[in-house]
């Protein structure tokens, strides 16, 4: 490993000690002073909480509602437990007197344990990720404003540029592009930070709203519902579930920040467990609500009142705004590899149209959600946390976590091998 090798290795110790803009740092505690334990709260819940709540009851009508149940519980507590290895392996690396002083990202944890090879693999990750959560919200800003406009944009389905036909989707996906230019033309993201608070709150009052609806709902009248719904759907509930405690990538710069960090593992359980139980009752009561009509994006259910219209708008401005939030991390691996770390407006561009060229080719919100989960978040959440604990542990580790480690390994590329070769079968069998 780099760490046994580097302890006189000059030029090592200076990338970790002046690194170049790497990932996206807390957005609440900023610098000194350093984070108090409800400002350690808050960062854990706007890194976690994003879109991908919104595709849990399309989930659980084709998993069935008690198997997505476990599925999103066993998810949670697997994804907490993997947060809190990356947290052990950097305060072991950090109490080596080699170098590494400082270990501020999932990016610098790679370097230090298996050099550039290490970064690489994270950096690819990350990107997927990042840019991946990005088409989310992009589908979902276009699907949901053809849901509650298509009466007035029916004829540009007819329309037609070459062999291709302008859709309602495809307006609204372009119709986005230049703002979107605007917005990720900005170079710093402090510019942006609050924009990401506001984007939470809204998601907070969002789901607080359709669950009202959903309880209205299940009052008024029952559905049928399954509680299994068999081993053919059970890769794609859980790349679900994984998407939807998206933001390992957050958690060592949120640690490194927090003013009594022995504390940090009862915060993050707490803010996990408290995530999980709105998750489950999110994604159960509104499959109660609607049962077999649930569709994708759970806000297309709540019909053509003014309260929906504004949720579903809300939630819209809201992700419309997060996007370059969330791709502030790949602008900064992109820049640094590719210029220098230096702010490159040709570059950023050109990324948000590769993004938004993929959203126009993604049908399904909920099945886009569980390829990512599945392929990129899997190999973040799991595969990495598991296998850079067991390289920097391994001569301490007993049978018992050498066994735990290499399970967890192993699970996470099972579950993203075929997780992704499943999502993707479901992806291109939409017939559009």
């Amino acid at each position: 490993m780099v760490f046994e090798k580097q302890s006189n290795a000059s030029s090592s110790s200076n990338n970790l000690k002046s690194p170049l803009p790497r990932e996206d740092t807390p957005l609440i505690g900023k610098g000194k002073p350093l984070s108090s334990q409800s400002k350690t709260f808050a960062n854990v819940l706007i890194a976690i909480v994003g879109a991908g709540v919104l595709g849990l009851p399309y989930a659980f009508k084709r998993t069935g509602w008690v198997m997505g149940l476990l599925l999103l519980f066993s998810i949670a507590g697997l994804t907490t437990y993997c947060m809190m290895l990356l947290i052990y392996t950097r305060r072991k690396l950090e109490s080596f007197d080699n170098g590494f002083a400082k270990i501020s990202s999932f990016g610098d944890l790679g370097y230090a344990v298996c050099g550039t090879f290490g970064r690489f693999v994270v950096d690819v990750l990350i990107i997927l990720s990042q840019a991946g959560f990005c088409v989310g919200y992009l589908i979902f800003i276009s699907n949901t404003l053809t849901n509650l406009f298509n009466g007035q944009v029916s004829l540009t389905s007819s329309l037609s540029l070459g062999m291709s036909s302008f859709t309602a989707k495809s307006l609204y996906v372009w119709g986005c592009f230049p703002f979107q230019l605007g917005l990720n033309s900005v170079p710093t993201l402090t510019h942006l930070a609050p924009l990401s608070i506001f984007a939470d709150v809204v998601d907070l009052g969002a789901m607080a709203v359709v669950l009202v609806e959903d309880l209205q709902l299940m009052l008024k009248q029952s559905h049928e519902v399954i509680a299994f719904g068999g081993l053919s759907v059970f890769l794609y509930g859980m790349g679900v579930a994984v998407y939807a405690f998206e933001g390992i990538g957050m958690v060592l710069p949120i640690e490194s920040e927090m003013k009594d960090a022995s504390k940090f593992g009862k915060i993050l359980a707490l803010s996990m467990g408290l995530i999980s139980l709105t998750y489950g009752a999110f994604g159960a009561l509104g499959y109660f609500a609607f049962g077999a009509e649930t569709k994708d994006i759970i806000t297309a259910n709540l019909g053509a009142g003014w309260i929906s219209t504004l949720v579903q708008l809300g939630l819209c401005i809201n992700l419309f705004f997060t996007f370059p939030l969330m791709m502030n991390p790949v602008y900064e691996i992109v820049e640094r590899r590719f210029w220098g770390g230096r702010y490159c407006l040709w570059l950023r561009w050109l990324l948000v149209l590769i993004v938004s060229l993929v959203a126009l080719f993604v049908p399904n919100f909920a099945d886009f959600l569980s390829l990512v989960g599945s392929s990129v978040c899997c190999g973040l959440g799991f595969v990495l946390p598991a296998l850079f604990h067991l390289l920097v542990f391994k001569e301490e580790l007993g049978w018992k976590g050498w066994t735990l480690d290499i399970g967890i390994v192993t699970l996470g590329l099972l579950l993203g091998v075929s997780g992704t070769w499943s999502a993707l079968v479901e992806i291109f069998s939409v017939k559009v």
